[in-house]
């Protein structure tokens, strides 16, 4: 009798995590295959453990296929695929992977808001086209003396706060109380946070508690020098309030690394040159990627030894 315990993928995974897995449990690769029901049927039963990326779903319906799972460790920060509530009714541990991948992300923050303010995806292009030799290139916007406004003043909207001081920005942020430990300006509101900012930095988490967070109204109050930057979740923007707000010129720009139906992108944002698209790489380093693997298995491992999870949620 095999003495590993039996856990399922439900997402694609880095070998260097998938080694480690292979190692201590027996997996279930849940995502490829074509017949789920049957391996549910077959193995479900059997389940104690599920590991997940950031961005995949862990429904209910799943779970409820599942009696004998114990714990769901995800890779990566976000966690709003994981029915939490349900899962602690259950007594289903959960952990992420935080603090790895924290100043990778906040890295892209930064860049993405170079990149909006001084249209630097642009710039490249135009260099590219050879349009150089023809006339200059038209002139960008400097950051010093800006605002930007961060939505979500958590690990990593600290960190991109921190970046942002040294280029001359100021900071405010919004999120459910004022945080004594910062000496950054806190609006109670996320309209009135829009209002004073230049760049509206999305860092919250996503989930039913934020989805659609920064609609029409709020595209309003940051007003035709704002520019978007969301490097959460893209279900925190209303993605059709944004492609109408850059339509009308309600905002000048916007600076995503994240999607409401990624990989699928809406043809509006391709076509803009005013908004820098990126594929979700956030977190995507060598370095920080094989950190927030070792951290996902080693609270697999911990869990299946009894020892203390490293990061439960």
């Amino acid at each position: 009798m095999n003495s590993k315990p039996e856990i399922l993928l439900l997402a694609p995974l880095p070998q260097f995590l998938l080694g480690p897995l292979w190692e201590a449990c027996i997996c279930h690769s849940y995502f490829m295959t074509e017949h789920k029901e049957t391996l549910l049927a077959e193995a479900g039963p059997r389940i104690r453990g599920i590991v997940m990326a950031g961005g995949s779903q862990a429904p209910v319906e799943l779970l409820k296929k599942l009696p004998a799972l114990e714990i769901i460790s995800v890779f990566g920060v976000g966690y709003d695929g994981v029915p939490v509530e349900y899962c602690r009714q259950r007594g289903i541990h959960v952990t992420n992977t935080p603090d790895v991948l924290t100043d990778d992300v906040a890295d892209i923050a930064v860049g993405l808001i170079l990149m909006t303010s001084r249209r630097l995806a642009e710039a490249e292009r135009y260099v590219r086209a050879q349009q150089w030799p023809r006339a200059p290139f038209p002139l960008a916007h400097s950051l010093r003396g800006k605002t930007a406004g961060i939505l979500g003043l958590g690990r990593i909207g600290k960190a991109i706060a921190e970046r942002l001081v040294p280029h001359g920005l100021k900071i405010a942020y919004h999120g459910r109380h004022a945080q004594s430990d910062v000496s950054y300006h806190y609006c109670d509101g996320l309209k009135s946070l829009a209002e004073e900012s230049d760049f509206l930095v999305v860092a919250c988490p996503g989930g039913a508690g934020t989805h659609h967070l920064v609609d029409a109204e709020i595209l309003r109050a940051l007003g035709p020098h704002g520019t978007v930057i969301n490097i959460a979740r893209g279900s925190v923007v209303d993605e059709q309030a944004l492609v109408t707000a850059l339509n009308s010129g309600t905002i000048r720009s916007a600076g995503l690394d994240v999607f409401e139906h990624e990989p699928q992108i809406p043809a509006e944002l391709l076509n803009d040159e005013r908004v820098v698209l990126l594929p979700h790489i956030g977190s995507a380093t060598q370095e920080t990627r094989e950190a927030m693997a070792a951290l996902c298995v080693g609270n697999v491992n911990a869990h299946f030894s009894g020892a203390p999870l490293l990061t439960p949620v």
